[in-house]
């Protein structure tokens, strides 16, 4: 059965009792996957529906401080669904739902609406105006409107919490080993093939641009990637920035795929971020840039050539 995603509490329809947890899930690194795991299990234990309630504007966007978004809505969306959640709650936090009491919110959305009946939550979570809301609220009112309240100790790798800013401050730094480890996989990005002005073209370098449904994005740079494209797997060069030689201002996703020549406009494809190679740089012509691009292919040529020798 596919999972139900409800787009505001508006959709709502009548619950007759379900499992939840709450939380914005960016990423969706192995803390998230412990609280979820242990979600769908009491869900099948106690025949009820698993829900995950989150957010379509974070709480941090809202009060002015964004931060780097580590997945699209919808590719967290699909690793919830694979990892069997039934139901996808997503609350638009909007300037009426943020003066929400923590009180309201559980009186009102959680035990009137929703029906929990079991509820799991992060040992450092905060909901409800002001930030009230926590583990010991829902405990207090866990009893007497019959559900209980679980709280999830935060999980840790080589003595690090692992967490969303901890993701980020990996990612920032070009360590994409550890980055895989809190996440669980290799960190990629996912979106369609679009148009781009195809000035990669003009210097020998055609590349393909990829959508990123964020303003700020986790890495910025020139990368070695792996392009799954159909469920192949190609290598490549990534340049995750504002390429400040054309003179840009938006933040684009491009990638020069080697040894390929076919035209992909509007697939879907992934990309897995593998090395940090350089920052990005502004070139006085394009003759420099041609040259360092040059200079980034081929040392991304050697780094997979001698990952293969390595196995």
């Amino acid at each position: 059965m596919p999972m139900q995603l409800i787009r505001g509490l508006h959709n709502l329809k009548k619950q007759s009792g379900c499992v939840l947890t709450i939380g914005n899930f960016d990423g969706v690194h192995t803390g998230h996957q412990e609280i979820i795991k242990r979600l769908v299990e009491k869900a099948h234990e106690l025949k009820m529906p698993s829900l995950v309630i989150s957010f379509s504007v974070t709480p941090e966007s809202f009060f002015g401080r964004p931060k780097a978004r580590l997945s699209s809505f919808r590719d967290k969306h699909l690793f919830l669904k694979s990892m069997g959640v039934d139901k996808h709650l997503l609350i638009r936090f909007n300037n009426s739902f943020s003066q929400t009491s923590a009180t309201s919110f559980v009186e009102n959305i959680l035990v009137e609406k929703l029906k929990v009946r079991h509820c799991f939550i992060g040992d450092d979570f905060r909901f409800g105006k002001d930030r009230l809301g926590n583990y010991e609220l829902l405990e207090r009112f866990s009893k007497p409107n019959n559900f209980i309240a679980e709280k999830v100790e935060r999980v840790s790798f080589e003595d690090q919490r692992v967490s969303s800013s901890a993701v980020r401050q990996c990612l920032a730094s070009g360590n994409f080993s550890m980055a895989e480890k809190l996440l669980g996989r290799p960190f990629a990005i996912s979106g369609r093939v679009s148009h781009g002005d195809k000035k990669g073209r003009t210097i020998g370098f055609p590349t393909i641009n990829v959508g990123i449904s964020r303003r700020l994005s986790p890495v910025l740079g020139v990368f070695n990637v792996l392009v799954e494209i159909n469920k192949e797997a190609y290598h490549g060069v990534c340049n995750v920035g504002k390429r400040p030689t054309v003179g840009g201002e938006k933040t684009l996703l491009e990638v020069f795929i080697f040894d390929f020549n076919r035209e992909i406009y509007g697939e879907r494809v992934t990309i897995v971020f593998k090395q940090k190679s350089r920052e990005e740089m502004k070139f006085d012509s394009f003759e420099e840039l041609k040259q360092q691009i040059t200079k980034d292919v081929e040392s991304g040529k050697q780094y997979f050539k001698a990952r293969a020798i390595l196995g």
